[in-house]
């Protein structure tokens, strides 16, 4: 026979082993929130992605995914990353976010994509003020019947029009190639290039920067409109994730946050 004493001493250990347990549980919980940290790539490419004046890193891509990686409770870490090695490092898995990409076969090899939800951008192709040859450019396919000297950034995509040129060899070879846009604007401005294809929003801030807006200036001749994708690493996301990203940052846009981050930033 129990005695009232003995079963609460033997009930008291297990309501201490209860509490044990439940704060374990909480422990492991909070370890796991904690463990989602994603880094996510930037890199000079104003109004997207850049350095602020105060030291800071923001633009429309990295505020934007920065608070979808915030809502899906996720720490986020900046990697600056020039595009080609941003590419490879998501390809080994030691970057997880990547926006401003398109879906093409070889990358989704190694990466998810989020679906289009942003408004298309505009790439458009800049040259020199004054260029002789810049009234009769109506589109990419009239560059290789000139003597037009094109620069394009390394591993970078700018639609189908320019995956038509490139397939042209002869044309190909004569592409100056630079992982730099900055490096590409200066070598407009020099005369060693005549012209090279940009966002339409990255372009013009950028020439604003570098007081090249009065020697530089876009034309006609828009390349693509497609819309960008977010692509993340499969070493690091499963799908599902992806799922709850593409959710999150739908929502965002719907509700015109992407247009107030980028009226923030362009009008400034």
């Amino acid at each position: 026979m129990i005695l009232p004493s003995q079963a609460f001493r033997l009930l008291f250990p297990a309501r201490a082993c209860l509490k044990c347990l439940a704060l374990l549980g909480l422990a492991l919980i909070g370890q796991s929130l904690a463990a989602c940290e994603k880094t996510l790539r930037w890199d000079d490419d104003p109004p997207f992605s850049m350095q602020l004046p105060d030291g800071s890193v923001g633009g429309l891509y990295v505020d934007l995914n920065r608070e979808v990686l915030e809502r899906l409770g996720c720490d986020v870490r900046m990697l600056k990353l020039p595009w080609a090695r941003a590419l490879k490092e998501l390809e080994l898995g030691r970057l997880d976010v990547l926006p401003g990409a398109f879906r093409k076969p070889e990358r989704e090899v190694y990466a998810w994509f989020s679906g289009a939800v942003l408004p298309p951008s505009r790439n458009i192709l800049f040259v020199r003020r004054g260029l002789p040859q810049r009234d009769r450019l109506q589109q990419l396919s009239d560059l290789p019947g000139s003597d037009f000297r094109l620069g394009a950034q390394i591993d970078v995509s700018y639609g189908e029009p320019y995956r038509q040129l490139m397939s042209d060899p002869d044309y190909a070879a004569r592409v100056f190639f630079n992982p730099s846009r900055s490096n590409l604007w200066h070598m407009v401005d020099k005369g060693r290039i005549d012209g090279i294809i940009a966002d339409e929003h990255s372009g013009q801030y950028e020439l604003q920067q570098l007081g090249l807006a009065k020697r530089i200036e876009p034309t006609g001749v828009v390349v693509s409109a497609e819309s960008a994708e977010v692509a993340f690493s499969k070493r690091g996301q499963d799908e599902d994730f992806v799922r709850r990203y593409a959710q999150t940052l739908k929502a965002l846009v719907e509700d015109g946050e992407d247009r107030r981050i980028l009226q923030h930033y362009v009008s400034n």
